[in-house]
């Protein structure tokens, strides 16, 4: 399974989380989103472990299975897709989450997030 996730499993990852580290393990790629790395290392910031954590997170992403996914124009139909749907459906997401969507559809990933706003996009495959 190739998977995308969100920053709460990179999370739950780095807190070791049993059942997360097991999912991981079967996945046959794992996708790291843009806005998941700035996010991430924007509470890198406010840590005190910045340097710790930085460090974590080179090792993780230098993982052969782990790639990072970055918009192109392809995906910015999928977001402008996805954020018309959600405004008639009114049930808006953060634009991050959006972003995250999208990238994720474009690949035809599935998501390891337990964000709920995910929730609202029925066409996003879920773990």
């Amino acid at each position: 399974m190739r998977l995308a996730i969100d920053t709460n499993t990179y999370a739950a990852v780095s807190a070791r989380d049993a059942a997360v580290v097991a999912a991981l393990a079967t996945a046959t790629q794992i996708c790291v989103p843009f806005v998941v790395l700035a996010e991430l290392r924007y509470g890198f910031l406010y840590g005190r472990r910045y340097a710790e954590n930085e460090r974590q997170l080179q090792v993780f992403l230098n993982t052969p299975r782990v790639e990072l996914l970055f918009p192109d124009e392809k995906t910015t139909h999928e977001y402008a897709r996805l954020a018309t749907q959600l405004r008639s459906q009114g049930t808006p997401l953060p634009t991050n989450d959006i972003w995250i969507a999208a990238l994720v559809l474009q690949h035809g990933l599935t998501l390891y997030s337990n964000d709920r706003h995910f929730d609202q996009l029925v066409q996003l495959s879920r773990l």
